[in-house]
């Protein structure tokens, strides 16, 4: 049984620092970052996944620092496949380099704070099937984060025009279609996905207890958050919900995600065993 050694916190910082540009830039210079400032962006994700590939190939650690970087890598990713389809949706970087920054800051310091969550056992990845479940899992997490971030827009773009005043940052984020277009894009693989990672946590539970189901936290607010969903959908689709009442429903799905997943380890790892 080993632990992490302290070279991850050198990565941690060079990958902390890869995420500045890309939060102080679309504050500086509107027109670089309207002009596609895939540089930084990019130097941005090769920061994230460099060190989530170095974590991940060293050994397997279930600390929430790492959650946190595998959230951030996977949230950068979706936010590329999208910006790639998309090409206004780069306009969400003033929200989301800022959010992850301050992410990648909390698991920098909960890296040299806090122990890692769980010894590895030599280079062995989880088996294939929690891999899985892990990988579903944290794809559910950066889908709602992005859907989440995309509702922060349409809000603002919202304010904005009712104020008749448009702040600098708010002018970069995307036109408010395409804002709601890629927040109800975002939420319906979410649903799928989720939908996925309860599947694949019941045959988890299975495999362990015997049992399909076990009321705990994470499980009763992944249902809450699969239902919360489901609704909003539904009455999109229905009754046409949208603009700020919809971002509403987006928000609370972020939160009940975040609660379920790095919010259940943040309270294990810190306030039980910390």
């Amino acid at each position: 049984m080993t632990a992490l050694p302290p070279f991850p916190l050198i990565v941690d910082f060079a990958a902390l620092i890869a995420l500045v540009p890309a939060s102080v830039l679309p504050f500086r210079d509107r027109a670089a970052s309207r002009g596609g400032s895939w540089a930084i962006q990019g130097v941005a994700l090769a920061g994230a996944l460099v060190l989530v590939a170095w974590r991940v190939s060293v050994s397997w650690d279930s600390g929430l620092a790492t959650a946190l970087w595998l959230s951030i890598g996977a949230t950068l990713i979706a936010y590329a496949w999208f910006a790639v389809l998309r090409r206004p949706i780069a306009g969400l970087l003033p929200l989301l380099a800022p959010y992850l920054l301050i992410v990648a800051t909390l698991a920098t310091i909960l890296d040299i704070d806090l122990p890692p969550g769980a010894p590895a056992v030599g280079r062995a990845l989880p088996e294939l099937w929690v891999a899985l479940h892990i990988v579903v899992s944290l794809s559910t997490y950066a889908l709602v984060t992005l859907a989440a971030l995309a509702g922060l827009a349409v809000i603002l773009r919202e304010h904005s025009l009712k104020a008749k005043r448009e702040p600098g940052f708010v002018a970069i984020l995307p036109p408010m279609r395409e804002a709601e277009s890629l927040q109800f894009r975002a939420l319906v693989a979410a649903e799928i996905v989720l939908g996925l990672g309860i599947v694949s946590g019941m045959v988890l539970e299975v495999a362990a207890v015997g049992t399909a189901i076990v009321f705990d936290h994470k499980t009763v607010l992944s249902l809450i958050a699969f239902v919360v969903l489901g609704v909003l959908l539904i009455s999109h689709a229905k009754a046409g919900l949208r603009g700020r009442r919809a971002s509403r429903f987006a928000l609370a799905a972020y939160l009940l995600i975040t609660l379920a997943y790095p919010g259940v380890k943040a309270v294990h790892q810190i306030l039980i065993t910390g």
